[in-house]
């Protein structure tokens, strides 16, 4: 079957080591079962990936892709939930819990197997190429802002680095669930889309905001943290989920963080349960994924390269037929 492939790693350029071609057919498992993949979009995992973080040379060949929609054995319509091992199922009782492509074959390819748990109903009101956004970078989003976070309609929120797939999630789903957003970005473009997308305004990272906000959803990291942490208001709380500029910021901000009891905390993925929840909530809303683009998986290295050059605003689909 054709797919898109670690063959690599390259931790200085990583698409040096991203090949597309034929795969064998998914390993059959107890447990397991194989979906019939319509839609798969890329995250920067796949990019981490290539740079062998999380998954080890002697795992190569890997597909990658973490979400995919698609047809399950039974010919139904399907969302795949991409953390395996969450709660021990389809895997060894003392395998830690791990993202899809850190141990097993990914999405990027026509046909994946996945533990039977992690299969979940597609809705109905979503496209293939809408639910095939939701499983990692949505799920992100949704568990930073309303399980981690923990604000309610009325809070007011800064999402920093506006473009990006979770950042582009929580200004969406902050906006749809009636809380007061604001997005960073160094890209004009961006900030003008993240206003039409639902934040009440848009600025250059580092500027003052018109209030200080209950909470912060940060993955960019270095660049930013300093201006997350004074952006909170006192009792405040900074979810990050990533560092997309590193993970050494020059200022750590201690005493502000420990003087007005802000509360830093950190945020992965999301449970199957969340991850329904989060389809419900684009199903019954109207709420659906920004993607910045559509390609079919034989194009897959257009999509690598868009997402590695940061030029894109919402989430990039590969498609198999």
């Amino acid at each position: 079957m054709f797919a898109a492939y670690a063959a690599r790693i390259d931790r200085d350029q990583p698409l040096n080591g991203l090949e597309l071609g034929e795969r064998p057919e998914p390993e059959v498992r107890p447990g397991w079962t194989t979906v019939t993949v319509k839609a798969a979009s890329l995250n920067h995992h796949d990019l981490w990936s290539l740079r062998g973080v999380g998954l080890p040379e002697e795992k190569l060949p890997m597909i990658l892709g973490c979400d995919a929609a698609g047809i399950d054995e039974d010919g139904n319509e399907v969302v795949l939930h991409s953390v395996i091992g969450q709660t021990g199922h389809g895997v060894g009782p003392r395998e830690p819990r791990s993202i899809l492509t850190e141990r097993y074959q990914g999405t990027f390819a026509e046909r994946v197997t996945v533990p039977s748990w992690n299969v979940l109903p597609k809705p109905k009101e979503l496209s293939f190429e809408e639910a095939a956004c939701l499983p990692t970078a949505w799920l992100t989003a949704y568990r930073m802002l309303f399980t981690n976070a923990g604000v309610r309609p009325g809070d007011s929120v800064l999402v920093q680095g506006a473009g990006g797939g979770v950042a582009t999630a929580a200004i969406a789903l902050g906006k749809a669930a009636g809380l007061r957003v604001y997005a960073t970005s160094r890209d004009e473009a961006k900030r003008k889309r993240a206003v039409e997308l639902g934040a009440v305004e848009a600025y250059e990272p580092g500027a003052r905001l018109p209030q200080r906000v209950d909470a912060v959803i940060e993955t960019v990291g270095a660049a930013t943290w300093s201006h997350s942490v004074k952006s909170l208001r006192p009792g405040g709380t900074l979810v990050i989920s990533g560092a997309t500029s590193g993970d050494r910021p020059s200022h750590a901000e201690l005493t502000r963080i420990f003087f007005l009891e802000l509360k830093v905390v950190g945020s992965t993925m999301g449970s199957k349960d969340e991850l329904e929840d989060l389809l419900s909530f684009c199903a019954a809303t109207g709420l659906r994924p920004v993607i910045d683009e559509v390609l079919p998986l034989d194009r897959a290295r257009e999509g690598f390269e868009k997402m590695a050059s940061g030029e894109l605003f919402g989430k990039i689909v590969l498609t198999t037929s």
